[in-house]
C-alpha cells in the first residue's frame, strides 16, 4: 500500500478502538499531503496512561451536571465527545434551551414597547434577566448592566462613548500583552484618533504579566488601564483589586475583560472595585449573541450614547435629538430579547449549583489536568505553575516540541473524538511574547471530569506517538 504524509492532515482513518494502538491497513487508503510510506502501525505512549479513580459515594461536580447537557451525549468521527474548548465556548444546560423555547413559543414580542400581554410578559423577563446580571456580579444597580451582543461590543461603547469623550493627546492607556484582540483593537483605533499612547506591561520571568512593571507605569498622564481578569491562554489571574487602587491613586479609569472569570468564580464589582467589566453569555452557558456592560452608574450617566437609533432616545426633533438614561441610551433598537431571557436562565442555572462550589471544583480539576500534562514529553506549558500560592484557571496552553497545534487538534478530533483549540487564541501578541506562533488549549468546565482529562492524556499520547513515528 501506498500512502501520502501529511503537510496539514485531514485524517479519514477508520474509526479507532480507544486502545493503544492505531493501525492503517491497505483497505483503508489514506491521503495526507507529500512522503510515502508503504504501512505503518503506531503505539501510543504509556506515559500518563494511569486512570482517575471511578467516584466513590458522592459523585464529583462533573458527574452529577453532565446530564444537564444534551450535546455532550453524542460520539464525534465514531468516538465519544469530549469536549474540552470551554475557554471558546460553553455548552447549554436543558434549562437555557428550554428558556429559549417557552421564550418563542409563549411570549415572543418586543420589548418596552406595547402594552399588551405577550410585550408586557417579555418586557418583565427581560428586565428581570438584567436584575439576574447585577445580583450575579453584585452591581449596585441594575441600571449599570447594558446587554451587548458580546464582551467585544461592551469593549467598544467605553472605548468609544466614555473614550472619545474623555481622552486627549498624550494621555496614555496601560494594557497587558496577554490581553485579547478584542481588549487591544477598539483602544488602538481610539487612540489614532486622538493622539493618546497605548503602554504595554511585558511578561516577568514567570510568563505572565509583570504586575510590578505595570504598578510603574501609572502617572498622571494615565487615563484608563484595560485588563484581563484571567488570562485565556496563560491562566494566570490578575490582582484586579490592587490594579483598581493603583488607577484610583491617579485618577484613573479601570476596564476589565471578564469573560474567563465570570463563568467560573465569584465576581463582585463592588469588591474589586472596577469602573466597568464586560464578560459574554456563551461562556457562562448561557447563548450566543448577547454579553454585558457592567458601569458605574455616575460613568455611564456622563457618557454620550454608541449607537442610534430607538428606544435609546427620550425625544426626537428634526434638528436634535435627547436620550434616555441608561441603560437605554446604550441599547439602540431591538435587542436580543431571547438570548437574555437565556443568559438568565444561565445564571439561575449556576447559581442554583454556587459559584463558590464551581470555582472549588475547578481548582483541583485544573490541578490534575497540569499535573497530567506536564509530564507528557516534550510539551511546554505556558503561564504559571500551580502552587499553594499561585492557583490556575482551568486551561492549560502548550505547545510539544517540532508538532505544529493544529495537526494535533486535528488528530485529536478526528481520532478521538477530543474537541480542544488550536491558533492564537486572539491573543497574537502575547504569543510573540512567548516566542511562538500559536499554541494548543485544552478549557476545562465544572461538567468536565477526571476521566474526561485521562481520555485527552491517553489521545495526547497516541497523537504524538503518531506524528513521531515519521521522524
Amino acid at each position: 500500500m501506498e500512502v501520502l504524509l501529511p503537510k496539514l492532515p485531514s485524517f479519514k482513518f477508520s474509526s479507532p478502538s480507544h486502545c493503544c494502538s492505531i493501525t492503517i491497513r491497505s483497505s483503508s487508503f489514506v491521503r495526507f499531503g507529500f512522503r510515502r510510506v508503504s504501512s505503518l502501525s503506531v503505539f501510543a505512549s504509556t506515559v500518563n496512561e494511569a486512570v482517575a479513580e471511578p467516584a466513590v459515594g458522592s459523585p464529583s461536580l462533573g458527574h452529577s451536571t453532565r446530564p444537564h447537557f444534551p450535546i455532550l451525549h453524542q460520539e464525534v468521527n465514531g468516538s465519544k465527545l469530549v469536549y474540552l474548548d470551554n475557554a471558546a465556548t460553553s455548552q447549554k444546560p436543558t434549562a437555557v434551551l428550554k428558556a429559549l423555547q417557552n421564550y418563542y413559543e409563549g411570549y415572543n414580542s418586543n420589548v418596552h414597547r406595547g402594552i399588551h400581554f405577550l410585550s408586557a410578559k417579555a418586557t418583565d423577563e427581560y428586565e428581570s434577566a438584567r436584575r439576574k446580571v447585577a445580583s450575579f456580579i453584585n452591581a449596585s444597580d441594575s441600571r449599570e448592566i447594558v446587554f451587548t451582543k458580546n464582551a467585544s461590543e461592551g469593549v467598544n461603547l467605553v472605548a468609544y462613548s466614555w473614550g472619545l469623550s474623555n481622552l486627549k493627546p498624550e494621555d496614555e492607556i496601560i494594557l497587558t500583552v496577554a490581553e485579547h484582540h478584542s481588549a487591544i483593537v477598539p483602544w488602538q483605533l481610539i487612540a489614532k484618533k486622538v493622539g493618546a499612547v497605548l503602554k504595554f506591561v511585558d511578561l516577568n520571568q514567570d510568563g505572565i504579566p509583570d504586575i510590578d512593571k505595570m504598578k510603574e507605569m501609572f502617572s498622571r498622564k494615565t487615563k484608563i488601564v484595560v485588563v484581563h481578569h484571567v488570562s485565556n491562554v496563560l491562566a494566570s489571574v490578575l490582582p484586579i483589586r490592587d490594579i483598581a487602587q493603583w488607577a484610583h491613586d491617579v485618577g484613573a479609569k479601570v476596564l476589565v475583560d471578564a469573560c474567563q472569570s465570570v463563568p467560573h468564580m465569584m465576581v463582585d464589582v463592588q469588591s474589586l472595585n472596577v469602573d466597568f467589566l464586560v464578560a459574554s453569555s456563551h461562556k457562562m452557558c448561557g447563548p450566543t449573541g448577547i454579553g454585558f456592560l457592567f458601569g458605574k452608574i455616575d460613568l455611564l450617566s456622563s457618557m454620550p450614547p454608541f449607537l442610534g437609533g430607538g428606544e435609546m432616545i427620550s425625544d426626537v426633533y428634526l434638528d436634535h435629538s435627547t436620550y434616555a438614561e441608561p441603560p437605554s441610551r446604550f441599547e439602540a433598537g431591538t435587542p436580543a430579547i431571547g438570548e437574555a431571557i437565556g443568559l438568565g436562565a444561565a445564571i439561575d442555572y449556576l447559581s442554583g449549583i454556587g459559584m463558590q462550589t464551581i470555582h472549588d471544583y475547578e481548582v483541583e480539576l485544573s490541578r490534575y489536568l497540569y499535573e497530567r500534562l506536564v509530564s507528557v514529553p516534550n510539551i511546554r506549558i505556558y503561564g504559571p505553575a500551580p502552587s499553594e500560592k499561585v492557583q490556575r484557571a482551568a486551561l492549560c496552553s502548550f505547545n510539544v516540541e517540532n508538532l505544529h497545534p493544529t495537526d494535533l487538534a486535528t488528530f485529536l478530533d478526528q481520532q478521538h473524538g477530543v474537541a480542544i483549540r488550536s491558533g492564537h487564541h486572539c491573543a497574537q501578541p502575547l504569543h510573540r511574547s512567548l516566542g511562538v506562533s500559536s499554541s494548543a488549549r485544552v478549557s476545562l468546565y465544572f461538567y468536565n471530569t477526571k476521566e474526561d482529562v485521562d481520555y485527552f492524556i491517553h489521545a495526547l499520547n497516541d497523537t504524538v506517538s503518531f506524528f513521531n513515528s515519521f521522524k
